[in-house]
């Protein structure tokens, strides 16, 4: 699909929106997030022991205390994004960067659109594994570099989302 056959029938945010986010500004936004993924990620495998594992067998891993790890890591992960951008439309990142998610219909917070967000960010991390997650997730992500004018990712676009400036 192009760039142009996800794009929705209003290709502007409503009057008196603020301007999209830049580029820039959501890279540096979800790595913050992405540090806050790396802590969970910590705690997941301390928690099943995968990082006991790994020091007491150098060079292996229990792939199983792995999965669970990262089961575990994906679902704290959706929920934390979930509920920050449901109540606020902001992460901790984007409330640093000073954007939030904004609906595109009207700039609200995004609400129950926000889970759906979430969703479409976050599920396909449980793929990492296989390499599809890494894949869609650079996808996704990339996608606000060449859509114009709202510089949407896909996951602004399932749910009819737009960062903008807070």
């Amino acid at each position: 699909m192009s760039p142009d056959q996800l794009s929705y029938p209003q290709h502007h945010p409503p009057v008196g929106m603020p301007p999209p986010a830049t580029p820039g500004q959501r890279f540096v936004a979800r790595l913050v997030d992405t540090l806050i993924l790396g802590f969970i990620w910590t705690v997941a495998l301390a928690s099943t022991g995968a990082l006991k594992y790994a020091y007491d067998h150098p060079g292996e891993q229990d792939m199983g205390k792995v999965t669970l790890s990262l089961v575990i890591t994906m679902a704290v992960y959706f929920v934390y994004e979930g509920v920050m951008l449901a109540r606020s439309g902001q992460t901790l990142g984007k409330k640093a960067l000073r954007i939030r998610v904004a609906m595109l219909s009207d700039g609200d917070v995004p609400g129950r659109q926000g889970w759906l967000r979430a969703v479409v960010y976050v599920l396909p991390g449980m793929l990492i594994p296989l390499l599809v997650g890494t894949l869609f997730w650079l996808l996704n992500v990339l996608w606000c570099t060449w859509d114009q004018p709202l510089r949407q990712c896909l996951h602004d676009k399932a749910a009819k989302t737009v960062v903008v400036a807070a």
